[in-house]
């Protein structure tokens, strides 16, 4: 019976070789994914980077993964190794992990409801404008 649920699965993604690649692709962005987040926790955790209310390791881990991420897409890019197995590691799972958009919004809550307006638009747009200028940057550095 759980042969059969296994083969249905498979069929699902298009077979056996296609569900043993999908699975390989899942490690990947799950090892990438755990090690970015590792890499985040220990940011937020270095005294010297929470010394004020403005959230500086969010800001950091993001910019960071930027510019991971524009070196990385860069490279396979020009390298046409978009779907390689370092590829997701990296990009999907690394980056994925050290970057956090959810942390950002929340952090912009935070400060509407402490009436840091103006500390809201500072930070919105610092790291909107870091975060466009790593990619680019790692892009560039790629070529």
């Amino acid at each position: 019976m759980g042969n059969h649920w296994f083969h249905l699965f498979c069929n699902c993604f298009g077979g056996i070789k296609k569900t043993k690649c999908l699975v390989k692709q899942f490690l990947l962005v799950f090892i990438g994914g755990g090690l970015g987040s590792i890499f985040r926790y220990l940011l937020s955790q270095i005294p010297i980077l929470n010394f004020s209310k403005f959230p500086i390791p969010t800001l950091i881990s993001n910019v960071i993964g930027c510019l991971i991420l524009g070196l990385v897409l860069g490279y396979a890019i020009k390298n046409d190794h978009l779907n390689s197995p370092q590829t997701i590691l990296l990009a999907t799972g690394f980056c994925g992990g050290l970057t956090t958009f959810s942390t950002f919004a929340y952090e912009n809550i935070s400060m509407i409801k402490s009436g840091d307006i103006n500390l809201i638009f500072f930070y919105t747009f610092l790291s909107l404008l870091l975060s466009f200028i790593a990619v680019f940057v790692g892009l560039q550095l790629s070529k």
